[in-house]
């Protein structure tokens, strides 16, 4: 068989298209429950509503400016933005007229705030209106207008109505005319990526090439000489050597994007803009793009990623350090990096089905940004640690409420990034209990039945619903974990090496109506070492299962949890479901324990700790915190 062309273009299926049950559906509930009101109540305390609300005076400064010239308060359409995105895909869900009523209001005022030429931005009308566009680097003017754009589009995908995609398309408009390289016009690009990719699902909704060649535009420009922030500063009289982070590596913006080689600088700047790289690669077929992205992609998971998918280990700047420095205790690994990481991992998907990027977007799906969510939908982290003292807690808000509303549209979004169509086939890039109604592009409409208890099962059945008989491929991801995996065919048993594409089984057939699809990946547990150059984790081990990371919390275990000893060779683990915990699947293994009560008073000795044998439950590394506070371990002591 022919290895498929890489000129294929895969695009996600719209959230209101996927129907979640099972794990995924009970995250969602959550969010339908809490998350997505909260998310709004939280806003309107901060002051949010207030500042778009033209009916009443300008709030002014709310959140004092910082010594980099800017303030939080700056980012609050954002923060609007992603809340609106929420409240658009968990009305899908769940019919909420009060919740939907909130969100109108909302976009009423901002419909009212936006000036005629189309510019829409709360801080830059009514709190700095001479300011508008005059620091692109710092003030996150065009991130704002991401954010609200990527809310237009789910709001309408989810409700049909065109209000906020009117009032967005007409912003993007208007910067259409205001950056380029003409005369007048702004020959730049935002501090903070994320309006690139938002710009995609623009054109995508709306079939405006136009919104796809500005994208194109703002990642053409980046890092290119003469340095727009260079000029920029100048023109505004600014100290061009006095800025934040002394370094443009900051905001990849240190060379053109083709250039670079090296993930550098802050860890969401960075996903964002290789998310927008990705959708451009797809949409204009750019090999170019897609190289670099390559390049980007093996620097990042082979050298500056923790085994959980969080990415960026330093609070200095929210971002990357040096090549294998991931210390545990003080990490990050900001959920918003870990959502990003999402994001870019599924547009690599969008010129053909590669596991390579679906099994890291899996496990920072799993790993490195749900556990930025409680399973209540009320509290979250911001930054997530591998290891804890017992200091580390879910907090109800902070100062930079980016992550809450950011996890809060993944989960609600996730049937999108389960399938996706091309042309002629239905890629599965991850499993969960749902149905997808799916219409390729050569007019063939399928539903396809996901069966499974997935993740804490690898049994997943998929089932065909269709009104005429149709021809396509089914490409099914084979995670790289999965040694034994088997797939059958309405019984018939298929040979997986004589069907694998880049890691996916590729069923290539003419489909009926009923026609049943079987597939088994094991969840063996595993252990996970890592690279010798990881100083952090010498001697220490991690354990898997399926895609999930687990860990040690003082809740089952007692304190001290430095003081367990995992043996070289893993002993057999007892499952037990945690009712208390979504129906979690724990581990219980026998271990041995260093006696700690019996030390003595001396700091330091010659001997070392006793041990005794005894039991450790390991759960769910993104589950933890959800009971009571205490210590937490991903990095087991290894006994070698």
């Amino acid at each position: 068989m022919n290895k498929p062309s890489n000129d294929r273009q895969f695009r996600p299926v719209a959230v209101p298209d996927v129907e979640l049950g099972g794990f995924w559906g009970k995250w969602q509930d959550a969010v339908c429950n809490s998350t997505a009101a909260t998310l709004l109540d939280r806003c309107v305390e901060a002051g949010m509503l207030k500042a778009i609300d033209v009916s009443q005076p300008s709030p002014g400064v709310v959140i004092p400016i910082q010594p980099w010239g800017g303030t939080t308060q700056m980012f609050w359409d954002s923060d609007l933005g992603k809340s609106i995105e929420t409240i658009a895909y968990s009305l899908y869900r769940r019919p909420n007229p009060k919740l939907e009523a909130r969100a109108d209001e909302i976009i009423d005022m901002y419909e009212k705030l936006q000036d005629e030429d189309g510019y829409l931005n709360a801080w830059f009308q009514r709190v700095e209106p001479n300011r508008r566009w005059t620091n692109l680097r710092d003030h996150h003017e065009l991130y704002c207008a991401g954010h609200l754009m990527e809310a237009a589009v789910a709001y309408f995908q989810a409700t049909g109505k065109r209000k906020l995609l009117d009032i967005m398309c007409r912003y993007a408009d208007y910067m259409i005319k205001i950056f380029g390289h003409g005369d007048g016009q702004i020959p730049g690009y935002c501090g903070h990526e994320e309006v690139e990719l938002a710009l995609v699902k623009l054109a995508r909704v709306t079939d405006e090439k136009k919104y796809l060649e500005l994208s194109k535009y703002f990642i053409d420009e980046r890092g290119t000489q003469p340095h727009f922030f260079t000029a920029e500063a100048s023109r505004d009289g600014r100290d061009v050597s006095e800025y934040h982070q002394k370094t443009y590596e900051y905001a990849q913006a240190h060379q053109p994007v083709r250039e670079q080689t090296k993930v550098v600088g802050h860890a969401v700047r960075a996903m964002y803009l290789y998310s927008g790289m990705a959708d451009i690669a797809t949409e204009y077929k750019d090999d170019s793009l897609t190289a670099a992205l390559e390049t980007l992609w093996d620097d990042l998971t082979t050298k500056q990623m923790y085994i959980t998918g969080g990415i960026g280990p330093a609070a200095s700047n929210e971002g990357f350090t040096d090549y294998f420095d991931l210390p545990n205790d003080t990490a990050y690994a900001e959920t918003c990096a870990s959502v990003g990481l999402v994001f870019w991992a599924s547009r690599m998907l969008g010129r053909g089905p590669d596991r390579r990027y679906a099994d890291i977007m899996e496990q920072a799906l799993y790993n490195g940004a749900l556990p930025g969510l409680s399973t209540d939908g009320k509290t979250f982290f911001y930054d997530n640690p591998l290891e804890s003292a017992g200091k580390h807690h879910r907090w109800k808000w902070h100062h930079c409420p980016c992550c809450p509303p950011n996890i809060a549209r993944l989960v609600t979004s996730i049937g999108s990034y389960m399938y996706a169509v091309s042309d002629n086939e239905i890629a599965v890039h991850l499993y969960g209990a749902s149905t997808a109604r799916l219409k390729l592009a050569n007019g063939a409409e399928v539903e396809l039945q996901q069966t499974t208890n997935y993740p804490w099962d690898g049994a997943v059945a998929f089932t065909t619903k269709l009104e005429k008989p149709a021809k396509f491929a089914l490409s099914l991801r084979i995670p790289d974990w999965a040694e034994g995996a088997t797939l059958s065919v309405n019984g018939e048993v298929l040979d997986l090496n004589a069907n694998m594409r880049d890691g996916y089984a590729r069923i290539d057939r003419d489909w009926a109506d009923g026609d049943r699809v079987a597939l088994y990946l094991p969840l063996a547990l595993r252990p996970q070492y890592a690279n010798p150059k990881v100083r952090q984790d010498a001697g220490r081990v991690a354990l898997m299962r399926g895609p999930l990371v687990y860990c040690l919390e003082t809740t089952d275990n007692g304190e001290d949890l430095n003081a367990i000893v995992l043996p070289r060779e893993l002993p057999a683990a007892e499952t037990v479901v945690l009712k208390d915990l979504n129906d979690a699947i724990a581990l219980d293994l026998k271990v041995e324990r260093e006696e700690t009560s019996n030390w003595g008073t001396a700091l330091y000795r010659k001997a070392p700790a006793e041990r005794q044998v005894a039991t450790a439950r390991f759960v769910p590394y993104h589950l933890w915190d959800n009971r009571a506070p205490g210590e937490m371990l991903v990095w087991v002591q290894s006994d070698r």
